[in-house]
């Protein structure tokens, strides 16, 4: 895996341009099979990928935090949800509650989360391919295919089964 994510930011810039035209010619006209290809392929690749050898979204991103976020995730810890932002989160240029620091708190050596049942909602859904009307997130695709092994693939595998 280590050799894999080493190579993951330069296969990433290698097939930026090329993705990033074929994602403005998929928002243009999306086929109408997009939704169900991209589960079958998140599922595919999630079978074959193991998340915890991996853990790299969270060692060198972090999440946003929704307010629910925040709630559920201080109400584990038996905090105020303010006290929780003041220990682990800040607010970001966006306006955003994000960690205060990466890699993630949460993350454990063994790459486990230790809020794994509360985490936020990006978190669960990362790296979004198996999302409704993909197309729409084709910017925030872009920047995960250099942060998810998984990511990359799912795209590389969508694009040659998608003919423009």
């Amino acid at each position: 895996m280590e050799e894999i994510l080493q190579q993951l930011p330069q296969k990433a810039k290698d097939t930026h341009t090329e993705n990033k035209k074929f994602f403005a010619k998929l928002k243009k006209r999306p086929p109408k099979h997009l939704d169900s290809l991209m589960q079958e392929l998140h599922d595919a690749e999630f079978e074959r990928t193991d998340c915890l050898s991996c853990a790299n979204c969270c060692k060198t991103t972090g999440p946003l935090f929704t307010n629910k976020d925040v709630e559920r995730i201080s109400k584990h810890f038996r905090m105020k949800p303010q006290q929780f932002i003041q220990t682990y989160l800040q607010v970001d240029e966006d306006n955003d509650y994000v960690l205060q620091s990466v890699p993630c708190t949460f993350l454990g050596a063994d790459n486990y989360c230790s809020i794994y049942d509360v985490r936020p909602k990006a978190c669960s859904e990362f790296p979004h391919t198996d999302r409704k009307k993909f197309q729409q997130i084709s910017n925030l695709t872009l920047k995960n295919v250099a942060i998810c092994p998984a990511a990359f693939n799912i795209v590389e595998e969508m694009k040659r089964r998608v003919t423009q």
